[in-house]
């Protein structure tokens, strides 16, 4: 197994081999330390977020094959010494307490524009709005020429005293403006509600755009002085626009009746602000009662409101922290892992039979345990058939690649199906000893009757095999009923459900059909017949016939080795697995040099010869590497019905030009077909698709979504679509779609 660690600027990336599931965080950060040079105490190691510790192993933290695991290199701190000068007048700053405002005197409340008790308009600075409020007090600060006013609004006591300035006052608006006196460019206060325009809302100051004869009013709200206003906002409540009260001079006597209370719109458009009906919504979200407002605590996540002694259990005093949580918005925090600490637990993987084994053996090394990079999402796990992509002759070095690509998609198991459905692919290993194939047909023993327990991969037949589980799932492909005493034989054998069969090297030994190395994709095949029968080991077995009904030539003959040649199909490694190779070899060829240095000194002439010779197949060697052979590839054939359907897809004729270049790539041109036709939404290839106004491609299912969350842009490049855009699904693209990826709308 090997990763990639790489510094967290992304100026360095290494590559680690010869590592193991089970090598601890300990280990790895001794290994970066001999090659980035930095010290064990200096590292921090994050893998998809979490900070690595001591103690633990790459399995338990899920490191993948060729994962990168992040380096964070700490900086060593620096002591700089404070002078003793710069130090005191720190302290004495910090020892300076802020002077509060002055209160004034008569004679200089005198000169304030607004008096104490006097009725005012006061504008919240976070709304922009302006609310009935009433001065307590006026106060100057120090060496300032302007006046602070201390008040108090009349409907929401709770705020407390709010300390303003001139510009955010001014007198209580008391005229009712008629509909003649309303004229076009003219500031006034109106009522509006942002949220939703047609209910009531808050008071604005506003200028009039224009006015209608059925009495309707067009204005420009104004939402404070650091917000952009909004034009073109119809006034619902007409006869209630108030004019803007210019300030009173001094001279004056101040006006204590109290004007025309000016209604606004109820803060809580659930209960419409009754204080006699129950709201979970503005009063406690458990009883919804609305009494003891000063015992309720806000949740600063959901910002509900709690009676204390409502929530279980009941509490009795104000807590300590400075943040409160509702008990469904509280996170457990003996669940939440924070920087330094050791992982929790995994259930699921403390239920593995590696959690429990007494054993020392490293079983983290091997490539069957480093599981999945990628999945294949082209078809459905259930898809029977071949898969798009993936011709006949196809070879992967390893089983998880097979997997991978969803032509088999377990890892060790050898039939992959359901027992109330049937087989999808099965892999022939020469696992057990009454296999027998040849080539176009074979039988197949059934899996069961041996003791896996613990890790085991293999072990002898130990026990009689039942038609159950996978063995049914094979059995329910052939096209006969189903008999688990008997079996059964097909009479149209052909009619069968399709096995996708994967030879692998292992049954080398008991058949010439099977590849030098790797895996090899041999395609379609049918069961035939499938019957118990008492096996070499004793026990009974349930043998299956299955034989081949493909129309691809097979991989073994001289038209199949044509098409391999034809179509380029090499050996296929996991990322990074030749040079992790070209690494190993490189190793112990500088430990056999070292050896030979130590133990053999050459003689006079003999070794200079020897490293000259090494030197010219070197050369040899690097020669052959700049000019390699290129073998011509197939191009890709398309079908006239599909070419026809790809030229009337004309929204995308600048992909299709694109991914027509891909042609001559041979198989894969359906892996540019599936890049370039990815829905961004589900990372997907593209169902129902919609090609919007931008020009690209959505599943209709993913722009409902989308849609229905009331967000009308493309989720590609967030161009307004409109919330009345007219959804149609592009037919062509869909039909030519599903031809090149038969079966992928299942599931969709």
């Amino acid at each position: 197994m090997w990763i990639q660690v790489r510094t967290m600027d992304g100026g360095k990336t290494e590559r680690f081999d010869n590592l193991s599931k089970l090598t601890k965080v300990e280990e790895l950060r001794q290994r970066i330390q001999e090659v980035f040079e930095v010290e064990i105490e200096r590292q921090r190691l994050f893998y998809r977020g979490k900070q690595m510790e001591d103690g633990h192993t790459l399995f338990e933290y899920s490191v993948g094959l060729n994962d990168i695991v992040q380096l964070l290199i700490k900086q060593i701190p620096v002591n700089v010494p404070v002078p003793e000068e710069e130090d005191k007048n720190e302290q004495a700053m910090m020892e300076e307490i802020e002077p509060e405002d002055e209160p004034l005197s008569t004679e200089q409340t005198e000169l304030a524009l607004y008096k104490p008790e006097q009725l005012v308009d006061a504008r919240d600075l976070n709304m922009g709005a302006w609310f009935e409020a009433q001065v307590v007090k006026v106060t100057r600060k120090p060496a300032s020429e302007g006046f602070i006013y201390h008040i108090r609004y009349e409907d929401y006591p709770e705020e407390g005293i709010v300390q303003l300035t001139e510009k955010d006052i001014r007198p209580r608006a008391r005229t009712t403006l008629q509909w003649d006196q309303l004229v076009v460019g003219q500031v006034v206060m109106v009522n509006y509600n942002p949220a939703e325009p047609g209910e009531r809302g808050y008071w604005y100051d506003a200028e009039i755009l224009r006015k209608s004869t059925k009495k309707e009013v067009y204005a420009k709200i104004s939402f404070g002085d650091d917000k952009d206003p909004v034009d073109e906002c119809k006034i619902i409540f007409a006869d209630e626009i108030f004019r803007i009260e210019e300030p009173r001079p001094t001279a004056v006597p101040v006006a204590l009746e109290s004007p025309q209370k000016k209604q606004s719109g109820p803060q809580c458009r659930y209960c419409r602000d009754d204080s006699k009906t129950k709201c979970r919504m503005c009063a406690c979200h458990l009883c919804g009662g609305k009494q003891d407002p000063a015992m309720q605590l806000m949740c600063d996540e959901c910002d509900m409101a709690f009676h204390m002694y409502c929530l279980n259990p009941p509490l009795t005093a104000l807590p300590q922290e400075d943040d409160w949580y509702c008990p469904d918005c509280k996170n457990d925090t003996s669940e939440v892992v924070l920087a330094g600490e050791k992982l929790k637990e995994s259930k699921r993987k403390a239920k593995m039979a590696s959690a429990s084994s007494s054993s020392q053996r490293d079983w983290g090394k091997g490539m069957a345990c480093v599981g999945r990079s990628k999945e294949c999402t082209i078809v459905p796990s259930n898809h029977y058939g071949p898969i798009p992509g993936v011709p006949v002759g196809t070879m992967w070095k390893f089983r998880v690649q097979v997997s991978e690509s969803g032509v088999h998609r377990p890892h060790v198991a050898g039939i992959h199906g359901r027992s109330n459905d049937g087989a999808y692919s099965l892999v022939l290993a020469g696992g057990y000893e009454d296999d027998a194939d040849d080539g176009h047909e074979f039988t197949y023993t059934g899996s069961g009757g041996r003791d896996l327990s613990g890790n085991k991969r293999t072990a002898e037949q130990s026990c009689d095999q039942k038609l159950t589980n996978m063995n049914r799932a094979l059995a329910l492909n052939c096209n006969a009923r189903i008999n688990d005493k008997e079996g059964a034989e097909a009479k149209e054998w052909k009619a069968g459900k399709p096995v996708r069969v994967v030879r692998n090297a292992k049954g080398k030994k008991h058949s010439s059909y099977a590849p030098e190395d790797g895996n090899r994709y041999d395609g379609i095949y049918k069961v035939v017949k499938y019957w118990p029968e008492k096996g070499k080991s004793g026990f009974l077995i349930w043998r299956y016939l299955l034989r081949r009904d493909d129309e691809e030539p097979a991989p073994w003959t001289k038209e199949g080795k044509e098409q391999i040649k034809r179509l380029g199909l090499t050996m296929q490694y996991p990322e990074g697995y030749l040079e992790s190779v070209a690494n190993k070899e490189k190793e112990k060829e500088n430990i056999d040099d070292d050896e030979d240095d130590d133990l053999e000194p050459p003689s006079k002439g003999k070794r200079k010869r020897r490293t000259k010779i090494k030197e010219d197949d070197d050369d040899e060697d690097d020669d052959s590497e700049k000019t390699p052979k290129k073998t011509k590839v197939e191009l890709y054939k398309l079908t006239p019905e599909q070419k026809a359907l790809i030229e009337k897809d004309e929204l995308n004729v600048k992909l299709w030009n694109e991914v027509m270049n891909f042609l001559k790539e041979g198989p894969k041109f359906i892996n540019k077909v599936e890049e370039t036709f990815l829905c961004i939404c589900c990372q997907e290839v593209v169902y129902e698709p919609i090609t919007t106004e931008c020009l690209h491609n959505i599943c209709k299912s993913c722009l409902d979504r989308s849609f229905k969350a009331a967000v009308y842009c493309c989720p590609a490049c967030r161009h307004d679509l409109g919330k009345n855009y007219n959804i149609q699904v592009n037919k062509p693209l869909q039909s030519v779609l599903l031809q090149l990826f038969p079966g992928y709308e299942k599931g969709r």
